[in-house]
């Protein structure tokens, strides 16, 4: 299986409570519910096509928490996000977590990098990385992401924990597809593409 990121950021790359003003205030901050103005019915239906794609997720265990007491609680077989978060395999990164609640939940513990590469091996499409931004930064430094998805929402917030910080890894990538929402979500697909190429502007033909 290929390991895909998916994440909602703003311009400046925050992926902090985009839920709602109460969903995450860790740090102080108080600029939740960012998506919701600019979230529209083909951001919808994108996010919906790429979830039914999935043959497992994987998440850090905030994101892991917080997906289980919503989704988890919504056994609804017409929507195609519940329907697949709760029909699909689910794997944690977590030391500490140790009786998971949501079916279907492994707790992948110890060597990560190993457990990791060994889902990736088994046949399959996707395992699908959704929100969960301190581990999609240890997947990339690890080189284990062979795809990163943006929906990147048209609104600068100033605060908030970002997806890349401003010290942390350097690689390049590569555009697989980009394509604009109505309301001005850009969702944006790339692959890694190895570390990035430095020079002078001036020294192009």
């Amino acid at each position: 299986m290929k390991l895909t990121t998916v994440t909602m950021v703003t311009v400046d790359g925050v992926l902090q409570g985009l839920g709602g003003p109460e969903e995450n205030r860790r740090g102080g901050f108080e600029r939740g519910g960012w998506q919701a103005a600019a979230w529209d019915e083909q951001a919808g239906t994108a996010l919906r096509h790429i979830y039914q794609r999935a043959d497992a997720f994987l998440f850090g265990r905030w994101t892991y928490e917080l997906f289980a007491g919503y989704w988890g609680r919504t056994a609804d077989p017409a929507n195609p996000i519940a329907a697949a978060l709760n029909g699909t395999p689910k794997y944690v990164a977590s030391t500490t977590l140790t009786d998971p609640t949501w079916a279907d939940t492994t707790v992948l513990g110890g060597d990560l990098a190993a457990a990791v590469a060994e889902l990736k091996a088994r046949p399959g499409g996707e395992v699908q990385v959704h929100g969960s931004g301190v581990l999609v930064r240890w997947l990339l430094s690890q080189r284990l992401v062979d795809e990163i998805t943006l929906f990147v929402a048209p609104v600068v917030l100033g605060q908030g924990a970002r997806l890349f910080p401003e010290d942390g890894e350097d690689f390049a990538l590569d555009l697989v597809s980009s394509r604009t929402t109505p309301q001005g979500v850009t969702i944006q697909v790339y692959r890694p593409g190895g570390r990035p190429v430095y020079g002078r502007a001036d020294a192009r033909p």
